[in-house]
């Protein structure tokens, strides 16, 4: 009734609408809204470009979203396109609540973009013009006005100007897809929709805008609740009832996520949301601080760790000493990992699917951390003296190697990271960078404890020759990491840059051996060395390409994983097994050497007629990045486990073993 009224009132009002201007001329003082075609340069010509329709809206007035609430009307939008050219679905940001006179509308205040895909064909040349018809409602608190008009843009083909960085937040502004469907159940005039969220992520202030229109009554109240990984909306049904119900969830600082949910069983029960939005946060920093101490046992960071202690033991017993050192490692650490978890934020923030780690899959930061796990080899092995992991220069040097740290640890993802910097993604900036923040003082925490614990600092051997032979040893596992870098510089770029990296390091080691060989003359040759290594590194920086140019790699027996990959296989009535790795992930690779690629898990999978499909992430592909994102990971490993005739996938541990595998490929199918 209510949207009956509101149509008979624009009716009577559209009269006043021939006082607007055609809108594909000069803006009038007229036209309230005013819309404009914009193209992102970076689309490739002669494929897919991103396109936005850009609605500037005067102060007082506001648009609709697609389904505008209980009064209101969406635009419409006919396209005029070259032949052969076309178009996506039309994708609106998160819209907001707007209550006029007990009317609820769903609305847009201030300017908004409206995305969509161009498809240009293959091989088109020379600019082509791009133009719509609109129609679309304008409306204050007293009045509304329909307008229409037509909008029109020479697009470039064959060579593109520079990308608009309004795309950026534009992109933010939309809603994140959900990996995993939701599901609805009906009892009378209620309507329950359970949404697979993570418990460790904070929804502050949700509402469900309801993309289906009818299925709601649009001004009752909303209540939601948590159990376990499910959020719980208990909404009052509207007169419409539908098999498949799709709308945006909006958790606060106008983010939301795409649901959509099908029939299905909601949790009954769980906890109500209201006043506890820092439950999420607190499980968060938890997680990232338990990740960030587990990290200090991967190869590329546990030496460093040894390091710090052998120079606390041969510093002796001064506590002032010991207690400062830890303080300026701990601020290392923590600036380290809160610097690249705000860039990844950045990216993010510029509608990038980038994740944790994502500097390495630039080929250029690959060589980078290769020649500076080559460095630390090196001094492992006494070939030359280096002050800040030896501590010389402390707290300068203590903070230095902090944050040394926290570089070389981004390969690494173990238990409680994935979901805590997933976590970190949907939170407040703020809430964000504490978690970053977090993980990087859990990678500093041991060191904290044994300087300023006396009685674990008396625990510590005297020196003596023994620490000589534990850091030869501590280089193994340094060395180690400089080849598994050299391999991934390979991966991602070929023979050259593989060539490339093989004589940046010869180089490197000729340059840091003299330097050692002038330390044990008792003269410094630092200038020469920094000098050395910064040409060394600068020209290998400049062959080597930036961006990736190998393909995704799939082992054999498996299929690349694809959203359309996954649908296919799940038709079969078969398991499925989906993994995400990439090749400088260390946790990954040493899953699938210790339980993936064992004998016995391939024969009882090729045994239960397992489907596998592997994600590489190894050079960031967007669509992985964003299933990863839906799924509330940051980053890989991510491995999940589709039963036949089961609707979720089951999530595994991020350390896996192969009685893990077996024993599921094993079960008795229904």
């Amino acid at each position: 009734m209510k949207r009956l009224l509101f149509l008979f009132l624009v009716l009577i009002a559209a009269p006043a609408a021939a006082q607007f201007d055609r809108i594909g001329e000069a803006p009038t003082r007229g036209n309230a809204i005013q819309p404009e075609l914009v193209i992102d340069a970076r689309g490739n010509p002669g494929g897919e470009a991103d396109f936005a329709i850009l609605m500037k809206t005067k102060p007082g007035w506001h648009g609709y979203w697609l389904n505008p609430g209980d009064a209101g009307l969406p635009m419409s939008v006919e396209w005029h396109l070259p032949a052969g050219w076309s178009v996506g679905p039309l994708r609106y940001p998160v819209p907001t609540k707007l209550l006029v006179s007990g009317i609820v509308n769903y609305v847009y205040e201030k300017d908004y973009a409206v995305l969509t895909r161009l498809k240009v064909p293959l091989g088109t040349t020379g600019s082509h013009k791009v133009g719509a018809t609109m129609r679309w409602l304008a409306c204050t608190e007293k009045i509304c006005v329909p307008e229409q008009g037509e909008v029109e843009l020479s697009v470039p083909t064959g060579g593109m100007a520079m990308p608009d960085t309004r795309f950026n937040a534009w992109r933010q502004a939309l809603p994140r897809p959900l990996a995993s469907a939701a599901h609805f159940e009906r009892s009378g005039d209620t309507l329950r929709i359970g949404i697979p969220i993570p418990s460790s992520v904070a929804i502050a202030d949700p509402y469900f805008f309801a993309e289906t229109e009818g299925v709601i009554a649009y001004d009752a109240p909303q209540r939601f609740s948590r159990d376990g990984d499910v959020l719980v909306a208990e909404l009052k049904a509207g007169e419409s009832s539908a098999d498949r119900i799709a709308g945006v969830l909006s958790y606060g600082a106008g983010k939301g996520l795409e649901v959509t949910s099908i029939p299905g069983a909601v949790p009954s029960g769980g906890s109500a949301i209201g006043g506890k939005a820092n439950v999420g946060l607190l499980a968060a920093l938890l997680g990232a601080l338990l990740g960030g101490l587990l990290l200090n046992l991967m190869p590329c960071v546990f030496p460093i760790l040894a390091i710090k202690t052998l120079h606390l033991a041969r510093a002796g017993g001064s506590e002032r000493d010991a207690r400062r050192d830890a303080l300026a490692y701990s601020a290392g650490t923590i600036s380290g990992t809160a610097a690249l978890g705000g860039a990844l934020l950045l990216l993010k923030a510029g509608g990038s699917a980038a994740g944790w780690a994502f500097q390495l899959q630039d080929p250029r930061t690959t060589l980078v951390l290769m020649l500076l796990a080559v460095a630390i080899t090196l001094n492992l092995l006494r070939i030359f003296e280096l002050p800040v992991l030896a501590g010389e220069s402390a707290p300068t040097g203590s903070f230095g190697t902090g944050a040394l740290a926290a570089f070389v640890a981004t390969p690494c993802a173990g238990p409680f990271m994935g979901v805590a910097l997933g976590a970190a993604l949907l939170l407040p900036l703020w809430g964000a960078v504490l978690v970053f923040a977090a993980l990087g003082l859990g990678l500093a925490l041991p060191f904290v404890v044994v300087a300023f614990v006396p009685g674990l600092r008396r625990m510590l051997p005297k020196p003596g020759p023994w620490m000589a032979r534990l850091q030869r040893f501590l280089a193994l596992p340094m060395a180690a990491t400089a080849v598994g870098a050299l391999w991934l510089l390979y991966r991602q770029a070929g023979w050259d840059a593989l060539m490339v990296g093989i004589g940046a390091t010869i180089l490197l080691v000729l340059v840091l051996a003299l330097l050692g060989m002038r330390q044990r003359g008792g003269k410094t040759g630092w200038p020469l060395a920094i000098a050395g290594t910064i040409l060394i590194a600068g020209a290998a920086i400049a062959v080597v390409p930036a961006a990736p140019s190998g393909a995704a790699h799939v082992p054999v027996g498996a299929g690349k994983w694809s959203a359309a990959a996954l649908d296919q296989a799940r038709v079969r009535n078969k398991p499925v097994f989906v993994y995400f790795t990439a090749d400088w992930c260390l946790t990954c690779k040493a899953n699938e050497a210790a339980a993936i690629d064992r004998s016995e898990t391939i024969k009882a999978f090729r045994e239960a007629g397992v489907i596998i499909l592997v994600g590489d992430w190894t050079n960031g592909d967007p669509a992985i990045g964003r299933f990863l994102e839906s799924r509330g990971r940051a980053g890989v490993p991510l491995y999940l486990w589709y039963a036949p005739g089961q609707a979720e996938p089951e999530e595994l541990p991020q350390l896996l073993t192969p009685a893990m595998l077996i024993s599921r490929a094993r079960q008795p199918r229904p």
